[in-house]
Parts: C-alpha cells; sequence; structure tokens
C-alpha cells in the first residue's frame, strides 16, 4: 500500500497503522457486513462465546464512538433499548439514543440516570440489563501510565454498574493488562457470579487490551 499523503509517509507510525489497517481481515469484514469499525467483532465474539445479550433488554454503551457496538445490538437484538455515550460524536443509530459528553462529569451520569430512571436512594435496584465499556484514554506510550489511565476509565465505569445493573445483570469491559487489574477483579468477583478475563480473536495479538466479562450481578 503506497502512502501518497506526503504528510502521512512523513510519519512512520502513521504509515504503519494505515499498512496494518490495509491488511487486516477485520477491517475488510467490518466493512462488508456494515460495521462502522472492526472493534465489533470484539463484542460479536464475547455474545457468541457467553450470550450476553437477549431481545428486548436495556444496554448502555460506555465509550461508545464510533457506534460499532451498540451498532451489533440494535442490529441483533432490535427490540432492546440502547443508551450510548462518548466525548466524541457518532451517527445516529436505529434504536440507539446518544449523549455526547464525558462520563465522568454529573452531567452526564444525571442523564443515564434519567433514561435508566435510577434513584441514588436504590442501591442494587438498577434497570440495565448490560452495561459494557470499551472506553479508554489516548495513550502517551509508557506503559505504566497508560495502564493507571485505563483503570481509572474501569473503575468509573464498574460503579456505574454496581449502581445501574439489575440483579442478574452483566457487565462487560476494556481493561488493559497489568498488576492493578488483578486488584479489580478481586471486588467484580465479589458482586458477580461469574467473572472471566479474556482477549477475544478479534484483539490485535499486540494489543495489551483485555476484556472483564461479568455475568450475572448479585445486587
Amino acid at each position: 500500500m503506497k502512502i501518497l499523503n506526503k504528510k502521512i509517509a512523513a510519519h512512520k507510525s502513521s504509515v504503519a497503522w494505515l499498512q496494518r489497517q490495509a491488511s487486516d481481515p477485520y477491517v475488510a469484514k467490518a466493512q462488508k457486513e456494515g460495521y462502522r469499525a472492526r472493534a465489533a467483532f470484539k463484542i460479536i465474539e464475547i455474545d457468541e462465546k457467553y450470550h450476553l445479550f437477549r431481545n428486548g433488554q436495556v444496554v448502555v454503551d460506555l465509550g461508545a464512538a464510533p457506534g460499532s457496538w451498540s451498532q451489533y445490538v440494535a442490529r441483533k437484538y432490535p427490540n432492546s433499548k440502547v443508551f450510548a455515550m462518548d466525548l466524541l460524536e457518532i451517527k445516529p443509530i436505529n434504536n440507539v439514543e446518544f449523549y455526547q459528553g464525558d462520563f465522568t462529569t454529573d452531567e452526564a451520569l444525571k442523564w443515564l440516570e434519567e433514561k435508566l430512571n435510577l434513584s441514588h436512594d436504590e442501591a442494587g435496584k438498577g434497570t440495565a440489563d448490560v452495561v459494557m465499556s470499551d472506553m479508554a484514554p489516548n495513550t502517551v506510550g509508557h506503559k505504566k501510565t497508560d495502564h493507571i489511565r485505563q483503570m481509572v476509565l474501569l473503575e468509573y465505569a464498574f460503579d456505574f454498574a454496581l449502581h445501574a445493573l439489575k440483579v442478574g445483570g452483566t457487565f462487560v469491559a476494556k481493561s488493559f493488562t497489568g498488576g492493578t487489574t488483578n486488584d479489580l477483579l478481586k471486588q467484580v468477583k465479589e458482586h458477580f457470579e461469574k467473572v472471566y478475563h479474556i482477549k477475544p480473536p478479534s484483539s490485535r495479538k499486540d494489543s495489551v487490551e483485555m476484556f472483564i466479562v461479568a455475568m450475572g450481578f448479585k445486587g
């Protein structure tokens, strides 16, 4: 693949990324099947293995842009209701309500709580069937720093899941490999019947990302 844009060609990392995209079978598959990003296949593979979703559920998608996870749920389970959120804007998706904003702010949380009809006074009485998070920080290339920043987002998502999920619900979220992940996994196991820490086939081998799949929320 020849890089025609001289500014891009001057940056080796950009060239490597474009070349990897061009040869990635999941990129081609996403284009063929009409998904917005190859990331769709991560949640597809997780769902096929653990059966996360059913029709008619209430699903929250954190870090949704460009929308491929929400797109999959809305397409495969059309009677479900999906509430998605991201800092970046996403194009509309049928059966998905989207909020553009920072998940860690009070304004964003208020939007989700209103949509889910949650109350701060009713801990353990959530209304969501699934909380899924593909949130990730902008990496800086320093492994320890990137891991810490990812863990902050993961802990925010986990805290929200504890508040938003109904008993029996599911939490699935991106993590990065690293020691502090094990500490959080211990907390997750206290609240869910089954917990898995996996790397789906579509996750690139050179990526540090993993996914926590927690099923059977105890309340």
